[in-house]
């Protein structure tokens, strides 16, 4: 069974040095988390990766710039890094095609570049799909500065991942302090505060009628759907309030895809598909950051008590099946 995992990230030399001389300035605090082993991981693209993915049962790669990727950066230099760490992608599939895919970074500070920038991504380099982590500075992701970025993501017929970034300062400050500054920085992140603050994003895009204006848009949240798939009977008191052409539990199920993260937990498997569908589960282990040596990701799936073609599915199909007709 071939298994595709599609959040796997990494980080250049490049990235992690511009991270540096930005934290100065209120720099996304998740980049504390990127030292020692982590960083040696997240920076390795050859023979140490393709070990482990092997060792965890892992058969291809889709390679994507860690969080907060560029989000932070100023617009000059988010556009050169963008094109770097896109050609470092395209390079690492040159080398190994059979194992590794990729998703674009976008630097989404300068929103017109940014759009010119995936479209070279995927018609260029031959890249699947498009990387965000939410915010841009203190602009939310349904900002009508960002809605070129959604527009050509559905001209081509790829797949946005919105992945989780640290919660503003003020929030952190308000909900995830006091307590020791290693376990703020903890519940702030991967704790809790990361994937609350994913989920209100993919919201706020249903609430602002993105999907409206963009049905065919299609979203991957990881972590079997950053909290928010969990709230469905409440998201639907929605369409009390909002005059959008679906309902949010609508959309959920028509325009997002989910994928575990590395969560292999069978309940939370059970709960995704009661929401969007055997067909919109996708498959990932967060390397590195649920890295479990010893084939752990090829028997969660071996274990799923469904049958063979919803395994194969999960594994690959579904991912193939959503990146088979892009635009190029």
């Amino acid at each position: 069974m071939k298994i595709i995992g599609i959040e796997e990230h990494f980080l250049s030399p490049a990235v992690r040095e511009s991270w540096a001389a930005a934290a100065s300035g209120g720099q996304d605090a998740s980049a504390l988390l990127h030292l020692g082993e982590m960083q040696d991981r997240l920076e390795e693209l050859s023979d140490e990766r393709l070990a482990r993915m092997d060792e965890s049962g892992v058969d291809v790669q889709v390679l994507s710039l860690t969080s907060p990727g560029l989000h932070d950066l100023a617009p000059t230099e988010g556009i050169s890094l963008a094109r770097r760490t896109n050609d470092l992608i395209a390079a690492t599939i040159a080398r190994h095609p059979d194992r590794f895919d990729g998703f674009a970074t976008i630097p989404t500070t300068a929103p017109k570049e940014a759009v010119r920038e995936l479209e070279r991504s995927v018609c260029d380099l031959g890249l699947k799909g498009g990387m965000l982590f939410g915010r841009t500075m203190d602009k939310n992701l349904d900002h009508i500065d960002f809605w070129p970025i959604f527009e050509m993501a559905s001209h081509l017929r790829i797949p946005l991942f919105i992945h989780p970034r640290t919660p503003p300062r003020a929030v952190r400050e308000a909900y995830y302090s006091g307590f020791d500054p290693l376990v703020d920085l903890a519940f702030a992140t991967f704790g809790l505060g990361w994937h609350y603050d994913c989920g209100i994003q993919f919201l706020r895009l249903a609430l602002a009628g993105v999907f409206d204006r963009f049905p065919d848009l299609r979203i991957i949240l990881g972590h079997w759907g950053e909290v928010v798939l969990f709230y469905t009977e409440r998201l639907k008191a929605f369409s009390r309030v909002t005059k959008l052409q679906r309902s949010v539990v609508d959309t959920m199920r028509e325009n997002l895809y989910v994928t575990p993260s590395g969560m292999f937990n069978e309940s939370n498997f059970r709960h995704a598909i009661e929401v969007v569908g055997i067909d919109r589960v996708l498959f990932s282990t967060d390397y590195p950051y649920q890295y479990r040596p010893g084939g752990g990701p090829r028997t969660f799936l071996e274990q799923l008590p469904i049958s063979h073609d919803d395994k194969e599915k999960i594994a690959h199909a579904n991912w193939e099946n959503l990146t088979r007709n892009i635009r190029r």
